[in-house]
């Protein structure tokens, strides 16, 4: 079967699924393959759950002409994804960065939906096969798709831009996150600017932050992008109001009060009100738009419970927005304030010194009760309060409950620190 009659099977049933778990009525099942899991065995399954044709990639699978095979089909999910791309009308913007993706790409869908059709990535479904299924769920109508892209080392965003073929982009910054893939700080700035590289080779928009040197200077010759600062009239002007605990911003005299938690998540709004003004989007509705905007899912949430007032974080951690979160939370107005910050994943051979630097940090800051979780931090050298699993701190919870006040939980989702909701 050709990718042009493909797409055709695709259009007449135009939702993909790849969990037999979660099949819908006339679907298209793709077979992916794990290292545990083999999805050709679970073809026929597919089928009988509703679904409308199964690809596959082992022929001895195939019983009906509703099997369709191929060599392979994550490699067949990624390039129909392509070819869907360019057979819609719809605008790629894409974007990547080390801290703020999902937000940052959520603020921006909620501000150009104002104005056109839009869809976005689902939840952080970034990867190599996230990326395909959200540019098959480009509809007849969509006129601009936000496209997440997540990599944890390099070469994995250029070869996303080469499914996605965006339009435009965006690089949120160059953090300290999956410092073991991408070999230190450096392999992080050259893998994200892959980004940036691929957009420049093909003569496409970039956005950018002109307050970040690095950006900055990526893009000293490109003609074709548009950036935003605090402080060079030379590009969009935005102001930086306060952070209390909420963000608040000026853009052309307009102010808004986002209900964004940290100065951290300043520049994620700045990256929507710049898009909001490239496609035209009027200012009141890039406002309306950020005002209205609600952090979900463990992200900067601000929660009260039992006297807690709580900014929950615990969706992932590296040590740049580690600190960012830490600084942040010292600025808050509150009588008494505490953290819980657990483990960071991925650092490599830098796991040691990250986190002794965080817990430096913590000490440093002053805070009335700081607690560190997870076997890295036990093994750093400190006076706050150290556990080598969330068991061991629930279990000196249960007989030293926390006095309440203001709340900072923080560490990577491995960590699932959320769970310190059940122990207030």
């Amino acid at each position: 079967m050709t990718m042009k009659e493909l797409h055709a099977l695709f259009l007449e049933h135009p939702k993909i699924c790849t969990d037999t778990r979660k099949i819908t009525e006339n679907c298209m099942f793709f077979a992916l393959k794990g290292p545990n899991f083999n999805g050709n065995a679970f073809a026929q399954e597919a089928l009988d759950k509703g679904a409308a044709y199964a690809i596959i990639d082992e022929k001895e699978f195939k019983t009906s002409d509703r099997f369709v095979v191929c060599e392979d089909v994550l490699g067949t999910l990624q390039k129909l994804a392509t070819y869907h791309r360019n057979y819609s009308k719809a605008k790629i913007v894409s974007l990547t960065g080390s801290n703020g993706k999902t937000t940052t790409k959520e603020l921006i869908n909620a501000v150009i939906t104002k104005k056109y059709k839009t869809i976005a990535t689902q939840g952080n479904l970034n990867n190599h096969i996230g990326v395909p299924l959200t540019l098959l769920s480009i509809k007849e109508d969509t006129e601009i798709a936000i496209v997440e892209m997540g990599a944890n080392h390099q070469k994995e965003i250029e070869f996303l831009c080469s499914i996605a073929q965006p339009d435009f982009g965006y690089i949120t910054n160059f953090g300290k996150a999956h410092l073991e893939g991408f070999g230190g700080v450096e392999g992080v700035i050259k893998g994200k600017s892959e980004m940036y590289d691929h957009l420049m080779a093909n003569d496409n928009y970039v956005f950018f932050n002109a307050d970040d040197d690095i950006q900055k200077e990526k893009l000293t010759n490109y003609t074709k992008k548009m950036g935003f600062s605090t402080k060079n009239p030379n590009y969009y002007n935005i102001k930086f109001l306060g952070v209390d605990p909420f963000v608040s911003l000026e853009a052309e005299g307009t102010q808004i009060q986002t209900q964004l938690v940290g100065k951290y998540n300043f520049p994620n709004c700045c990256a929507a009100i710049l898009m909001g003004k490239y496609f035209n989007v009027p200012m009141d509705d890039i406002k309306s738009a950020i005002e209205a905007y609600q952090p979900q899912n463990n992200r900067s949430q601000l929660l009260s419970k039992n006297g807690f007032d709580i900014v929950l974080d615990a969706y992932n951690a590296n040590p740049t927005s580690m600190k960012a979160a830490l600084e942040n939370f010292s600025l808050m107005n509150a009588q008494r304030k505490i953290v819980i910050l657990g483990d960071m994943f991925e650092l490599g051979s830098t796991a040691a010194e990250e986190h002794q630097a965080i817990a430096d940090v913590a000490n440093e800051l002053g805070f009335d009760d700081a607690y560190l979780v997870g076997e890295n931090f036990h093994g750093t050298h400190t006076k706050l309060k150290k556990f080598k699993s969330f068991d061991d701190l629930k279990a000196y919870l249960s007989k030293n409950p926390l006095e309440k006040g203001a709340l900072l939980i923080k560490g990577s989702r491995g960590m699932a620190l959320e769970r310190v909701l059940d122990l207030l």
